[in-house]
């Protein structure tokens, strides 16, 4: 009897994870990675400064608005110099942003990027000064310096030809700014917490709500609409509104969304999501080519005649169609058995466009069809 139990025991563990193999995946997600606390979010700063140490790769004698801000730099230094007086060509004038972050604060570091507004060839080796960057009601939020950081290289002769690497007149600074003001926002006094989901949908705030909800093992959360979820904070919870949070955060549940095609005439990208559906439709494919070849007849006259040499254009021209079969899907098609049978008429991904134009203008396609 035991010689028995043991074969029946190692099948029964090979069945268990053949059925865990087997089985359809479910997808899920955090609730951090599909939304966002309401109110915390980044700030874009903004402001204007020179780089300097180019070696003769900066602003052109022409930039005038570069050699004004210089003279007023030097100004301030207590130099006095005149613009018709300063040509200088290792001076770019550029723009400088960042994003503050939620929490930022004071004497915290930010990252920066500096773009040429200028005629500049190249930022490489340059150095910006000390810039203000400001926020959109004019206040300054932190102060930017430091050696850039370019990925690529610019380099040509005197005759005007060259190499170029990337782009080099936008350079960054890790780290290269100062938070010097915060924005006020008391998160541990916050009564409810506002979710926002980064994709709006019904189910989704439905799902988040009932995840959260037995999370908690109480009735906490209530959707708002599609893309907000309010969570009433807990009495107990009050005193621990991070831990609260990072909690929410952690919770796991299954986003749903339109079914939808994504097609970039431009590049012949076609991305198409799972729950794409078709009715029942016949497709037939086929790609018509013409191909038209130009030459010239010489005709030559005879030794010692009055004739005179002809030149006759001559044009040919072929026209060839592909046959192909005629495929029929029935109603209910999935994502998967779509792409097998496309690709069994030999569809490339630039005519997979028209064929899903044609499917949609024919009422045939459960989707929304979006064109970028």
């Amino acid at each position: 009897m035991g010689k028995l139990r043991r074969p029946l025991m190692v099948l029964s563990i090979y069945l268990i994870f053949l059925a865990l193999f087997c089985a359809d995946p479910v997808w899920s997600a955090r609730i951090k990675d599909i939304a966002s606390l309401k109110g915390v979010r980044s700030n874009q700063l903004i402001g204007y400064g020179l780089v300097v140490g180019l070696n003769g790769s900066g602003d052109g004698a022409g930039t005038k608005f570069t050699v004004q801000s210089l003279v007023n730099m030097m100004e301030h230094l207590g130099i006095h110099a005149l613009p018709d007086q300063v040509k200088v060509s290792n001076v770019a004038a550029v723009m400088v942003t960042a994003d503050l972050p939620p929490f930022g604060r004071e004497g915290s570091k930010l990252d920066v990027l500096v773009s040429s507004i200028g005629d500049a060839k190249s930022l490489q080796g340059g150095t910006l000064l000390l810039t203000p960057l400001r926020g959109v009601d004019n206040r300054i939020y932190s102060l930017a310096q430091g050696p850039l950081i370019v990925g690529g290289f610019a380099s040509s002769g005197a005759a005007g030809g060259g190499v170029q690497k990337n782009h080099p007149t936008v350079g960054r600074i890790p780290g290269g700014g100062t938070i010097e003001r915060e924005i006020p926002f008391d998160f541990a006094k916050m009564q409810d917490l506002v979710i926002s989901l980064h994709e709006p949908d019904f189910t989704t705030a439905v799902r988040v709500t009932d995840a959260i909800n037995k999370t908690f093992g109480q009735k906490v959360a209530f959707p708002s609409d599609a893309g907000t979820i309010r969570v009433r904070v807990p009495g107990d919870q009050r005193k621990s509104m991070v831990g609260m949070m990072a909690s929410l955060e952690q919770i796991n549940i299954e986003p749903d969304s339109k079914a939808r095609i994504i097609l970039d005439e431009r590049t012949g990208t076609v991305v198409m999501g799972q729950d794409v559906r078709i009715s029942s439709v016949a497709i037939a494919h086929g790609n018509l080519s013409v191909t038209i070849k130009e030459k010239s007849q010489v005709s030559q006259p005879a030794p010692l005649s009055q004739g005179r040499t002809v030149v006759t254009p001559e044009s040919k021209v072929d026209v060839t169609e592909e046959q192909k079969r005629l495929i029929v899907m029935p109603g209910g098609t999935s994502l998967g058995e779509v792409v097998k049978a496309l690709n069994a008429i030999g569809v490339s991904p630039r005519d997979l466009i028209a064929v899903f134009q044609a499917i949609k203008a024919a009422g045939a396609l459960q989707a929304d069809l979006e064109i970028i």
